[in-house]
């Protein structure tokens, strides 16, 4: 006999609503397992083996359900046939049961419930069809209903972080929500609430969702809105038709510079003063203003060179967003691999460390990027070559002790530019000549000393920024 799983739906709500079939397989089939005894009708489910144990071990549920399909295919190989329990339906909604259906090793079995949406219907007096609803999962708000503008049944709302997720998601949000809450049962609730509150009135549990009539285009939205428009300008302007990576390269550095304008001029706004110099809030709103428009001229360059990879057929914006995603993940293991960290210190040598291991780097001044202004290259070099145990020389002459603060070292750098001026030399290529001649040196030097053998110790002192 082939290893067969019967999947029963318990229903929504109590064991009144279990249907004839599902209560046969539970008096059939002896060996019984439960998704979670959390539920109204698990009770009908007796010597039934619970998989909470699973969730309860997992850091995330997307262990949890690859867990179950385990179990259950184990139980299935000794006994040859089980039951499987879950709330409401198999086919809404349960992960386990998609997983377990995928399976080849054993035959699956669906014996349907009636589903938490048949009681949502039936108390929102709606039919879903015809004013089109989407169903979405409250633990992938911000992903499922990205470009969605409702109606929403929000389902699996039940942790106050997944209320906050959602609260939080859209750029502009409804002014309520309606709580659906234990329907079918005694305590049912059904209730409308301010969107402000969500998180913090409603008290969720497993039987919580959400029934949003209408959402505001959420942040994705947006963002496709966006790609949208750009692949149009590709397409019919001729000025944007004749562009290529290389001949943008101009435009996104005007950009940037623009940009840290923007950061400085909203910075010395809100610094602002005392008395007749007190910080100014409308000199606050319009720097905030202009730094939003800033953003939107850098992302501008960030799509148009996605649309000119996709049109090469090598990467797009989506490609983009989750490259860097996952890079981050990766880069922030103390966040998301329960990596244990001490301070920020060991924030960047693990940050280094990974960076070069994805990079593949053996020389110490690989990766610095070529086109740096000269003082942050020279700033760079000079740490990978501390790293390694060369320190620059500073000459006699400079009033090094006479520095005590950041305007006292600007004042001497813009007297070295002065001086070049007059010497009608360019700093900023004398200054990067320099600095090259020291990676050069220090690569030579340290040719038989490969980069993954630095100490992180010495490679993280002194840092003054974000990671390289």
């Amino acid at each position: 006999m082939a290893q067969r799983v019967v999947v029963v739906g318990l229903g929504p709500a109590g064991v009144d609503q279990l249907t004839a079939a599902a209560r046969a397989a539970l008096e059939r089939i002896p060996v019984r397992y439960l998704r979670t005894v959390h539920h109204p009708s698990a009770a009908a489910v007796t010597a039934a083996v619970s998989c909470d144990d699973l969730y309860e071990r997992a850091v995330s549920l997307d262990e949890v359900y690859p867990a179950i399909v385990e179990r259950l295919v184990a139980a299935a190989e000794e006994h040859g046939e089980v039951l499987y329990a879950v709330p409401g339906s198999p086919t809404v909604a349960e992960r386990s049961v998609e997983l377990l259906m995928a399976d080849r090793r054993v035959e699956v079995e669906l014996v349907a419930g009636l589903s938490f949406l048949d009681l949502a219907w039936a108390r929102l007096g709606i039919d879903p069809l015809s004013v089109g609803v989407r169903l979405v999962d409250g633990q992938r708000f911000a992903v499922e209903a990205a470009g969605e503008r409702g109606p929403l049944l929000v389902a699996q709302c039940d942790s106050r972080s997944v209320l906050s997720a959602v609260k939080l998601a859209p750029a502009e949000a409804p002014a309520s929500v309606v709580v659906l809450q234990r329907l079918g049962l005694a305590d049912e609730v059904m209730a409308e609430v301010d969107w402000a509150d969500l998180d913090k009135v409603v008290t969720p549990d497993p039987l919580t969702s959400l029934w949003i009539p209408e959402l505001a285009a959420p942040v994705g939205a947006e963002l496709v809105r966006f790609e949208e428009l750009v692949r149009t300008l590709r397409t019919r302007c001729p000025w944007d038709r004749e562009q290529t990576h290389a001949s943008l390269t101009r435009y996104l550095l005007e950009e940037t510079y623009e940009l840290l304008d923007a950061i400085e001029a909203l910075e010395g706004a809100r610094e602002g003063g005392v008395g007749e110099d007190a910080v100014d809030g409308e000199a606050v709103d319009a720097g905030y203003e202009h730094l939003a428009e800033e953003l939107g001229d850098v992302l501008f360059q960030v799509f148009f060179h996605a649309t000119l990879g996709a049109e090469a057929g090598r990467f797009d914006v989506a490609d983009v967003a989750r490259g860097i995603h996952d890079k981050l993940v990766r880069r922030h293991p103390h966040v998301f691999a329960g990596v244990e960290v001490d301070g920020a210190d060991d924030i960047v040598r693990n940050w280094d460390r990974i960076k070069r291991q994805e990079e593949g780097r053996r020389g110490v001044m690989d990766g610095i990027p070529a086109h740096l202004p000269a003082l942050l290259y020279a700033h760079k070099v000079q740490r990978r070559a501390s790293s390694v145990g060369v320190e620059v020389t500073v000459p006699e002459p400079f009033p090094l002790g006479a520095l005590a603060t950041s305007d006292d070292l600007g004042t001497l750098l813009f007297s070295a530019v002065a001086a070049a001026r007059r010497l009608h030399l360019d700093p900023e290529a004398a200054l990067r000549t320099v600095a090259t001649r020291v990676r050069d040196e220090v690569v030579a030097r340290r040719s038989s000393a490969p980069w993954d053998r630095v100490s992180d110790d010495r490679l993280s002192e002194g840092r003054d920024g974000p990671p390289e």
